[in-house]
């Protein structure tokens, strides 16, 4: 544990091209862990076959829209905020200490998230179920985090390969293609996070393990 990032990533950082770093940070990015609850929220809306069938496009925008506001851009303006007022260093969050204020923040962002619409009955309790393994997640990282930096994309992976399995379980009209391809974007999201060196291979391995046991916390609750 007392190991520090650079001395376990500067001989790693040498074996990957810059290319292939650079494409390594644009995965990153667009798979952000606080744009992965906005994701699977827009897949169940518009690809999921009966999900949300009976909701019009008014309905889904304003769903889309809480869960963006609450689970990414109030969690976003956060980290902002913390670094403009120097409580962290850099939005990259690079050590655990600065994670703590903005993962606890995230903790209140995302039970409101679920609060607000556990009780909503036009909500599917598939969705209902998604929203409190996100909410459990959060608190698993940041208790994590007391020990060891947990990869936060590893985190949110394993939330969102977990769900779309158990949903194939559990939901008509979905295909193995879509088990598939959830598995096909978490393998490669958490090997571009080591091919970035910002983490021990245990910390994404157990981030990934850590996402995937929330959500199925979530349905046992």
């Amino acid at each position: 544990m007392s190991e520090t990032l650079e001395s376990y990533s500067a001989p790693a950082a040498q074996i990957h091209s810059p290319i292939v770093r650079w494409l390594a940070k644009i995965v990153s990015f667009v798979f952000h862990p606080l744009f992965i609850p906005v994701f699977v929220t827009l897949f169940l809306l518009y690809a999921h076959p009966i999900m949300f069938a009976g909701y019009s496009d008014v309905m889904k925008y304003r769903l889309t829209a809480t869960i963006f506001v609450n689970l990414a851009m109030l969690p976003a303006i956060t980290v902002l905020l913390c670094w403009r007022l120097n409580f962290v260093d850099s939005i990259y969050m690079n050590t655990q200490k600065e994670r703590i204020i903005p993962l606890a923040a995230a903790m209140i962002f995302y039970f409101w998230g679920w609060f607000v619409l556990k009780n909503n009955s036009g909500i599917p309790d598939i969705f209902k179920e998604f929203l409190l393994g996100c909410f459990i997640t959060i608190i698993a990282g940041w208790l994590s985090n007391i020990a060891f930096k947990v990869s936060l994309h590893g985190l949110a992976m394993g939330g969102m390969f977990c769900f779309i399995l158990l949903l194939t379980f559990r939901s008509e009209g979905l295909g193995a293609q879509y088990v598939a391809f959830a598995a096909l974007v978490a393998g490669l999201v958490c090997s571009m996070r080591l091919v970035l060196n910002t983490h021990r291979p245990f910390e994404v391995y157990f981030g990934f393990l850590l996402g995937a046991l929330s959500q199925v916390v979530a349905l046992v609750l």
